[in-house]
């Protein structure tokens, strides 16, 4: 079939189909002497080659999606390679897709859930020409739970006891801009503990002072440390002067748990 052959519609309905560009629609046409089946077929034959491709590619751009339902929160984070993949409508209804799945079918395994997505995952790959990642996935179950995403970049979930739902927004806001790693001075492992003493113990080394007075620097130090990265401790971000464990107290509030994640933390580049 010649160039003059391949009608506008022929290419609109294929695009449409394929979300491929307009050129590329054309030349798959012309090839398939204008049947859009077998077209489509190539294409997505060609495209699975250049999702392979392109699978090893960093993918540090994305969003972080985050819902509820039935006491279940799920929680994504779904990695592109730039930023303007990830604002593509494909993009964002992918996520919202694979969210709203795991919510229906309350998945809980990351597994179980790129399975499902694999096909649409690489068809997705073929349209925008990036690589696409299922990052990370987790859930929290609980009878109070709290979802907050900030500008598609933070995401948290918390689980609680309080009858003020305020106050499990505002812990989950706290979180997304203060991140703490724990929960209470207790939950923080021994190791870490134990590794910030070493490092305070040298730095103090040339301070020249007496060893009760070093000892208490120290020991302020790492009541500093262990307050930083614990929930419980932090100076609360909507009231300095107080806790957030105070701000619990007050509200008769309890924070069973929580999750924090942040597009693209600890990806190699």
């Amino acid at each position: 079939m010649t160039n003059s052959s391949i009608t506008a519609s022929l290419i609109k309905n294929l695009r449409s189909r394929t979300g491929i560009g307009v050129l590329e629609c054309k030349r798959a046409l012309i090839e398939e002497n204008g049947n859009i089946e077998l077209a489509i077929d190539n294409l997505r034959k060609s495209g699975k080659l250049s999702a392979e491709k392109k699978n090893n590619k960093i993918t540090n751009q994305g969003v972080i999606f985050s819902g509820i339902k039935n006491n279940i929160g799920i929680m994504l984070e779904l990695n592109c390679e730039t930023d303007f993949v990830s604002k593509d409508d494909l993009f964002i209804n992918f996520g919202k897709n694979i969210l709203s799945t795991a919510l229906e079918k309350k998945i809980k395994d990351i597994n179980e859930i790129k399975d499902i997505f694999e096909e649409k995952r690489t068809d997705l790959i073929f349209k925008v020409g990036e690589n696409i990642n299922i990052r990370r996935f987790c859930w929290i179950e609980g009878e109070n739970i709290c979802s907050y995403v900030h500008s598609f970049r933070i995401g948290v979930l918390v689980s609680g006891i309080t009858s003020n739902k305020i106050i499990l927004k505002n812990i989950a806001m706290h979180i997304a801009a203060s991140k703490p790693e724990y929960l209470h001075p207790t939950n923080i492992p021994n190791t870490v503990w134990k590794r910030e003493y070493k490092i305070q113990s040298e730095l103090v080394k040339n301070l020249k002072k007496p060893l009760n007075v070093l000892k208490k620097i120290i020991d302020g130090r790492m009541n500093k440390f262990t307050n930083n990265i614990s929930l419980i401790s932090q100076n609360f971000i909507m009231d300095p002067t107080k806790t957030v464990g105070d701000i619990l107290n007050k509200s008769n509030s309890r924070i069973i748990s929580f999750i924090r994640f942040e597009l693209g933390e600890n990806i190699s580049i």
